[in-house]
């Protein structure tokens, strides 16, 4: 599956966005104005997509490298 698939594929499930989930982050306090907050772990955020919006890791995974800034 490529890593746009993962994208598209979370944004059917779940009805929100990349862009969405980066507020949710921001508001979670995960991102800042730069990406990733100073000191935020990739199990932080992917605990959260999980237990928050009931992602696989994969898709979890496939989020947090989108706030960090993986586009491609």
């Amino acid at each position: 599956m490529s890593f746009q698939a993962y994208l598209d594929n979370i944004q059917k499930n779940t009805g929100k966005s990349p862009e969405d989930f980066k507020a949710l982050a921001k508001a979670q306090g995960f991102v800042s104005d730069d990406g990733l907050a100073t000191g935020v772990k990739a199990t932080q955020v992917t605990d959260w997509l999980k237990e928050e919006f009931g992602l696989g890791h994969g898709h979890a995974m496939a989020l947090y490298a989108w706030l960090k800034g993986k586009r491609e």
